[in-house]
């Protein structure tokens, strides 16, 4: 079941991503071929000709290889293997004397059309978010918890203050904060934190990014229902040797009741954890489980706040914060491109469809309730998207990017790279990404055997 989902989201996005080329290539007046969904052999099509619309379930060999039998036709195909999908058009990958061949289209229309893909990506991720806000609010950035005698804490920063840089970095969503010292390397140096107070005051503190302090190595966000939910477990932790896993419902500690997560950052707040064990309840699958754990002594880059609060707005905020959500995603993964050139992301940090599938089948597997699940996959569906949009724009040959780069030259040029030329560099492209393709899925099978 969770290859499935994971298998229609990945479809979804890259039917989406088509979609852009194949309504930029009809404005433009390029013929399409072929619009399909999914790869292999395939399973029907609707024939759009001049005389209407056709349906041909499982068409002939002959009649899905004979190239006259394209001409001003459009084939809308449902094909076998549910992934991906295709827009097939005039003259995309060959000469073409058609008028509607894709070379024959305008420089800057060709450019429209293999843009519109990762365009189209984007705008898709930016409804995703705008729905996912109006389920669940946007997250301002405002403090929800600070650690206690922490630098952060005796720098003056409390709960309800929404910070709004960190060493000039502009700070618009609670996310910003998640993952800035991920994305940035900080080194020792004071962080400069600016926030706004609830009193509307402007305040700069200056937080230690190095965070000594009793900890049982994970992380919590609020669930669908407020609760203290499992968001994360690092490996060989006190919480991952006791067996909780990313989904569970803290549901007491130390004998206090906990009916929310604000209640645990109170607790925490009022109670640091020491030395002492930990006694804590959870909820898994409708039943709850007690364990103690003892927390350890560590050193590690914290910002000693979070920004987990969300709060529901009206259509100006929804929108708004979608953008920033899109922004940030957009950033996060350029940022972790430039970390993996430099050598500052492992290999084991990257992963492929299988790693996704895996991912997303994790994330169905924590949920708690369906609703956790239908948000929590809008929330992957948004990464993806992000990330298949960026990814497609890099100037690399047989991707959209490396596509646009021989038009910006024909641009430049007053005339076009020659076609034979453009193919082998695309051609090595392609045998480049297959490549990097089995490299990653062989990671991916390695990592989850190993259970890294």
């Amino acid at each position: 079941m969770n290859i499935i989902i994971a298998l229609l989201i990945f479809t979804v996005i890259v039917v989406l991503h088509e979609l852009g080329h194949f309504l930029l290539a009809k404005k433009n007046g390029v013929g399409v071929t072929e619009f399909s969904v999914g790869m292999g052999p395939r399973l029907f099509t609707i024939v759009k000709t001049e005389q209407g619309m056709t349906f041909k379930l499982v068409p002939s060999q002959k009649y899905c290889e004979s190239r006259e039998d394209w001409q001003n036709h459009t084939w809308y195909s449902w094909k076998l293997l549910p992934i991906g999908g295709s827009c097939m058009m005039v003259g995309e990958d060959e000469e073409n004397d058609s008028k509607d061949a894709f070379q024959n289209a305008s420089i800057w229309g060709r450019i429209a059309i293999l843009a519109a893909g990762p365009f189209f990506n984007f705008l898709s991720a930016f409804v995703f978010s705008v729905i996912l806000i109006g389920c669940i609010g946007y997250n301002p950035a405002i403090v929800t918890y600070v650690s206690p005698n922490s630098s952060a804490a005796e720098a003056g920063i409390k709960e309800g203050d929404r910070i709004t840089k960190i060493n000039n970095k502009k700070i618009t969503i609670g996310s910003d904060c998640s993952i800035y010292l991920s994305l940035h390397d900080v080194g020792d140096k004071p962080l400069s934190v600016k926030y706004v107070t609830k009193d509307g005051k402007k305040k700069e503190a200056k937080v230690d990014p190095n965070y000594s302090y009793y900890r049982l190595g994970y992380s919590y966000t609020p669930s669908s229902t407020n609760q203290a939910s499992v968001s994360s477990v690092e490996e060989n932790s006190p919480m991952d040797k006791a067996g909780v896993k990313v989904g569970d419902v803290i549901t007491s500690i130390n004998g206090t009741k906990l009916n929310s997560v604000e209640d645990l950052a109170n607790y925490l707040e009022a109670n640091p954890l020491t030395e002492k064990d930990v006694v804590l309840t959870y909820e898994r699958d409708g039943k709850e489980k007690e364990v103690t754990v003892k927390p350890f002594y560590a050193t590690i880059k914290s910002l000693q706040f979070s920004t987990a609060k969300r709060e529901k707005g009206n259509i100006f905020q929804i929108v708004r914060y979608g953008g920033s959500e899109i922004r940030f995603w957009i950033e996060s993964t350029v940022k972790s491109l430039g970390m993996m050139i430099h050598g500052k992301v492992s290999k084991d940090d990257v992963s492929g469809v299988v790693g996704i599938v895996d991912m997303i089948g994790s994330t169905v597997d924590a949920s708690p309730t369906v609703a956790d699940v239908m948000l929590n996959l809008l929330n992957i569906a948004i990464f993806l998207s992000a990330n298949l949009g960026v990814m497609n724009l890099l100037p690399f040959p047989a991707l959209d990017g490396g596509r646009l780069v021989f038009l910006f030259i024909e641009l430049l040029r007053g005339k076009p790279v020659d076609r034979e030329k453009e193919g082998i560099v695309h051609l090595i492209g392609i045998v480049l990404l297959m490549v990097l393709m089995v490299f990653v899925t062989y990671n991916d099978i390695a990592r989850i055997i190993s259970g890294r």
